[in-house]
């Protein structure tokens, strides 16, 4: 093998820092798989009543989705992936939330209609 003076060999290991360092430096793809599985998550917490059972988490779902549109428009797909995954979250709090609020109503429209039965019945039975 050809021997190489310390300076070619500084040379060389430079060139292949810098090559690392800038594979480093290389921006991720764009989260389009996590941008549309967060925007399914959030209509899907609208269909879920979200936007009347819990606007605040709808809200704050709605405003990080898109702050993740905008990151995209500017090709800042870190904070991109970071901000939709942060509305997906959101927005199954808010479905969560939504479906929780519907079904506790659900359950007091069943004990209403219990006790509304009980009084028809003890008023017939006398």
């Amino acid at each position: 093998m050809k021997n190489i003076s310390k300076y070619q060999w500084r040379r060389a290991m430079g060139a292949i820092g810098l090559a690392a360092v800038m594979a480093g430096c290389a921006s991720a793809p764009p989260p389009t798989d996590q941008l549309a599985v967060s925007k399914a998550a959030v209509a899907n917490a609208v269909d879920a009543g979200g936007i009347e059972f819990a606007p605040a988490e709808m809200r704050i779902a709605q405003e990080k989705m898109d702050r993740a549109d905008q990151a995209m428009a500017t090709k800042d797909y870190e904070r991109a992936q970071a901000l939709a995954e942060q509305a997906q979250v959101d927005a199954q709090l808010a479905t969560t939330k939504a479906r929780s609020v519907k079904a506790q109503r659900a359950a007091w429209a069943v004990q209403e209609d219990g006790r509304a039965l009980r009084e028809e019945l003890d008023r017939k039975s006398k």
